[in-house]
């Protein structure tokens, strides 16, 4: 019979701890920087928006749209800037617009 934990813990610290111990860390951050850009960038980029890949701290955007790429690509500092600040932590250092 297992012995039950009377400790209360908060859901939020045992999740945190399930990661940790099965090293979920980077998929999840995978999962939450696509997440961030859809989120951020809204339907008119999103329309375009083939695919969203992180490689360590390097996010991979491909876009149907070399007039959009152009564009994003003036304002890619804003960019990073804006999706670790969703994520909120300094997950992104560079981006690279495919």
């Amino acid at each position: 019979m297992k012995k039950r934990h009377t400790e209360h813990r908060a859901i939020s610290e045992v999740l945190k701890d399930f990661v940790s111990e099965h090293r979920l860390e980077d998929g999840l951050d995978k999962i939450d920087a696509r997440d961030a850009w859809l989120k951020l960038m809204g339907n008119g980029v999103n329309n375009y928006t083939t695919n969203v890949i992180l490689k360590n701290d390097t996010l991979y955007v491909s876009l149907s749209s070399a007039v959009l790429r152009e564009e994003l690509s003036y304002g890619k500092e804003k960019i990073i800037r804006m999706l670790n600040e969703s994520l909120g932590k300094e997950l992104i250092k560079t981006l690279i617009l495919r």
